[in-house]
């Protein structure tokens, strides 16, 4: 995720080498609920570190970690209004807002890891049914000619998935293509297999 226009754009490191204070943070946090760019960068050169550091150390993905840091410092420009020094430092504040993030970025990566899972899981019956067609001598030639009437992207997306032993995801990188576009492709070559297997 890349910072909107309306944040602004944040430098690595402070040009003059200044290390921020806990107290400075505070102000400076203080700054940026007024709108304060120059207050904002000079945070982010000072945290900034920290909060890649704790996403990288959460999400284990150098990407990952990186998308979950812009969405926390999009976040603190956002909302720097709410924070209350009475319940913590500025620091805190913003650490544990990474934390959150990186942490809520794990679940959803492990949810889409598991939709994945119970998508073939769904799927593997239609595989079985042509794997058993196909390993039959008797149907190899009826197999052949099938596959002959799919479209070539039908045909190329099985041939990687099926004989390829590659998943969808494995699949959709090697055709450049969304693992969505795989999953539509597969799918609907293997019910024109499956009818014209059932048809002859």
């Amino acid at each position: 995720m890349i910072l909107t226009s309306e944040v602004p754009k944040v430098r690595t490191c402070a040009s003059d080498g200044a290390t921020v204070t806990i107290e400075d943070a505070g102000a400076l946090l203080g700054a940026v609920a007024d709108g304060d760019r120059a207050a904002f960068e000079r945070l982010f050169d000072d945290l900034g570190p920290q909060t890649y550091g704790l996403a990288a150390r959460v999400v284990a993905s150098a990407a990952r970690a990186e998308e979950v840091v812009q969405e926390t410092w999009l976040q603190v420009w956002r909302t720097a209004d709410r924070f209350d020094p009475a319940r913590g430092s500025a620091a805190s504040w913003i650490l544990t807002m990474t934390r959150r993030r990186a942490i809520d970025a794990v679940r959803h990566d492990q949810a889409a890891a598991a939709r994945d899972v119970n998508y073939h899981a769904a799927r593997a019956p239609d595989f079985d049914r042509v794997s058993e067609a196909v390993v039959d001598a008797d149907e190899s030639r009826r197999v052949r000619g099938c596959l002959e009437g799919l479209s070539h992207v039908q045909r190329e997306a099985i041939d990687l998935a099926y004989y390829g032993g590659l998943t969808y995801a494995e699949v959709a990188r090697s055709l450049s293509v969304n693992p969505a576009t795989v999953k539509t492709r597969i799918r609907d070559g293997l019910r024109r297999l499956g009818a014209c297997l059932g048809g002859e």
